[in-house]
């Protein structure tokens, strides 16, 4: 798999796995964080992967089914047998909880959520996550729910200008909206290649078309209809209580987001369980990718992670080591 991990060293550092700890990856995608996990648990620590993507979990599967996975570690190559440690699980991070409880994952040290997009999905899925290819406008992780080409094709013009605006932060918003709604009156809007169009004759129109903020644009329309197809923002506050009540007291939940209103989400969320004194805050400010990895994957440059450890609960033993 090409999938590169984003913050890997602070991920472990913040989630701090110790021999024989299981831990859960909500966001499972290509499998970076979560085989480092694994090598860090072992022998009897075991993880707890979920994934929208039935893809994904399936390339999973064929790695868990040879029983290792090599990857470099301290520059040499390393077998780590995961046939018995690591559970896939192709469902929704919302359903975290009767996930746990289906699969009997009991006494967990650690949750992780990396809300980007993997490497994998956006050049393989074939599902119009990227408009540098020329796809059909589905952007649905799984195979229910609304696609891209529904909201872009029978949203009224201040619904998709709404979207634009506050998933997109896209400050031309309204004639973009505008220029869907005369465009698909002649023809449906269908791929990404036609959507991409779209924008690309409103810019012109404004005089502001130049390719760094062509595709600046470009990447904030994509996104906004992404976000609201996946329902991802609501999904992620359904999650984070979740994710604390399974927890053992002094267990680590690490969130990696990508954009300014996931960061604040979390960043509220964590205050205000701290108030409550169920968390203690790990990261007083979040902890973004390093210019070296930034280098290594640009996709990375939007990351911000932030952690938090759990204080309180009710009849649970603490994590001793």
């Amino acid at each position: 798999m090409s999938h590169i991990p984003v913050l890997l060293k602070e991920v472990i550092n913040y989630l701090s796995p110790k021999p024989n700890q299981n831990f859960i990856d909500c966001t499972i995608g290509g499998g970076g964080h979560a085989l480092r996990i694994i090598a860090l648990t072992k022998p009897t620590g075991r993880l707890l992967g979920i994934d929208l993507s039935k893809e994904v979990i399936e390339e999973l599967t064929k790695i868990k089914k040879t029983a290792k996975r090599e990857f470099r570690q301290k520059s040499e190559q390393k077998k780590l047998k995961i046939k018995n440690r690591l559970i896939l699980v192709n469902d929704n991070f919302v359903n975290l909880k009767k996930i746990v409880k289906k699969y009997n994952f009991k006494n967990v040290a650690g949750v992780l959520l990396d809300l980007g997009l993997s490497t994998d999905l956006l050049e393989k899925s074939g599902k119009g996550f990227s408009f540098q290819k020329d796809e059909f406008l589905d952007m649905r992780y799984g195979k229910k729910g609304i696609t891209a080409y529904e909201i872009v094709n029978q949203y009224r013009k201040n619904e998709l200008e709404k979207i634009f605006r506050e998933y997109g932060e896209e400050k031309f918003a309204r004639p973009i909206a505008r220029n869907i709604i005369e465009r698909r009156r002649q023809k449906k809007i269908k791929t990404t290649k036609e959507l991409t169009e779209v924008v690309d004759e409103v810019l012109k129109n404004l005089k502001v078309y130049h390719l760094k903020f062509k595709l600046k644009t470009l990447a904030r329309v994509f996104q906004a209809l992404r976000i609201v197809v996946n329902d991802e923002l609501e999904n992620l506050k359904k999650v984070l209580p979740q994710a604390i009540d399974i927890l053992l007291p002094g267990g680590r939940l690490v969130i990696i987001s990508y954009h300014s209103l996931e960061d604040r989400i979390v960043k509220n969320f964590f205050r205000q369980k701290e108030k409550e004194k169920i968390l203690k805050i790990l990261t007083k400010k979040p902890i973004r990718p390093s210019e070296e990895e930034i280098k290594t994957n640009p996709r990375s440059r939007s990351a911000k992670l932030r952690a938090a450890k759990k204080i309180k609960t009710k009849n649970q033993k603490p994590i001793t080591n």
